[in-house]
């Protein structure tokens, strides 16, 4: 096997073009995990969100799930989140879980609130909503429809 050097240096070439493209596309996407200061949450279901799932305001990502998990004390999950440490969040602000669409990524999403005080490290969202499957969505549909005329008789 008689191999040129020009094609190897062709080959060290294409590698470290690949490599380089990885590392912008890695940046691009957003996926590194946001530090910052923790929060803490319990939601009673969680719908499919995962370790690493983006917390945002708006449509800005402000922070990742860093991890969750069962408490054995009352069954809820136990949500820890991850926070830019430049975002502020008022101690009345609200967490729910939502998703992107019908089929989407499941994400938290933070109403900030109107207190004068901020979270700390370690702190705990008192106010928090849980997902809302679309079968929840339809069932509330139709049971306020179906309440309206038990009341009218």
């Amino acid at each position: 096997m008689n191999k040129k050097p020009v094609e190897t240096i062709m080959g060290i070439v294409v590698l470290c073009v690949a490599v380089v493209f990885l590392l912008f596309a890695y940046r691009v996407s957003d996926l590194q995990v946001v530090k910052g200061y923790t929060l803490n949450a319990k939601f009673l279901k969680v719908g499919g969100l995962n370790i690493g799932s983006d917390v945002r305001i708006n449509g800005i990502k402000i922070g990742t799930v860093t991890n969750q998990k069962l408490s054995h004390e009352d069954y809820m999950v136990d949500v820890i989140l991850s926070v830019s440490s430049d975002v502020k969040l008022p101690v009345d602000s609200t967490a729910s879980i939502v998703s992107d669409g019908l089929m989407g990524d499941k994400f938290i999403k933070i109403e900030p609130g109107k207190a004068k005080e901020i979270f700390k490290d370690g702190d705990w969202l008192k106010k928090t909503q849980d997902f809302k499957t679309l079968e929840d969505m339809v069932g509330e549909i139709i049971f306020m429809v179906t309440g309206d005329d038990d009341e009218e008789k």
